[in-house]
């Protein structure tokens, strides 16, 4: 059985960070494990309060699941903390991770941001770089980028820009832009477009976390990145079909839609 890591911030409600990955990692019939960065009291209304570990206690939990169970892929959510970024990159480091999927969560859907200037620098120097493929929606890739995402064309340009100070790829997520959910991945001096239908579903709170987790768990299956992008994307649109309805606010999608 394939293994794969999430290290992110619990969601009381389990639409979104580490309940949505475990979801889909279990759904994608593999062993799912997790470093917790944090602790949130939230639900689809809002998040109404976050206590976070320490970065000592971050580093404990990567040193007992790298020494114990091997991941064969590695999902990083959102760490808000600029210590404990330094811990997560220098144990993803120390133990040579592989398959890492990082979705640099910065900027909420309201435009606000999420996290210190110092944690954003850290994320930038430290984490990024470390990733097989990073995955910024348009707000987050308009802080990478330094300038307004408003087309395919501003799209192309951010994604070479931010590809410059990597090693790995870029998938720029359009689903911000108000035309099809397109995205693009730029890897290797080359871009490549996704395109699928918009799914009119008002619940999406946690589709960054639920494609980022897809997409390290296809790695995990040995798949390309491109064949681990149409998968995931395939996934995603499913659970957003689904139609699931719970809560006052912006809910979750259906996770367990396969079973």
């Amino acid at each position: 059985m394939k293994k794969v890591l999430t290290i992110a911030g619990s969601d009381s409600s389990g639409g979104a960070g580490i309940q949505a990955d475990i979801k889909t990692i279990t759904v994608h019939k593999m062993y799912a494990m997790s470093a917790i960065t944090a602790l949130t009291a939230q639900n689809t209304t809002g998040v109404y309060g976050i206590l976070e570990a320490t970065p000592e206690f971050v580093g404990q939990q990567l040193d007992c699941i790298f020494t114990d169970i091997f991941p064969d892929a590695v999902k990083i959510g959102m760490v808000s903390n600029s210590a404990i970024i330094e811990v997560i990159a220098q144990k993803l480091v120390q133990y040579g991770a592989k398959n890492i999927v990082v979705d640099p969560v910065m900027v909420s859907t309201s435009g606000c941001k999420l996290i210190s200037d110092e944690a954003m620098e850290a994320l930038i120097t430290k984490l990024l770089p470390l990733g097989t493929v990073i995955t910024p929606n348009i707000p987050e890739t308009e802080v990478l980028c330094g300038f307004a995402v408003k087309n395919e064309g501003d799209m192309v340009r951010a994604a070479e820009k931010i590809a410059a100070r990597l090693s790995g790829a870029v998938l720029v997520k359009g689903g911000h832009l108000v035309s099809d959910a397109v995205d693009l991945l730029y890897e290797n001096g080359a871009a490549r477009w996704y395109r699928s239908e918009r799914v009119n579903n008002p619940n999406t709170h946690g589709t960054g976390c639920t494609l980022s987790s897809a997409i390290a768990c296809n790695l995990a299956d040995g798949r390309t990145l491109d064949e681990s992008i149409k998968n995931a994307k395939e996934y995603l649109t499913g659970a957003l079909k689904a139609m699931l309805d719970l809560g006052k606010g912006a809910g979750p999608m259906d996770h367990m839609y396969r079973l």
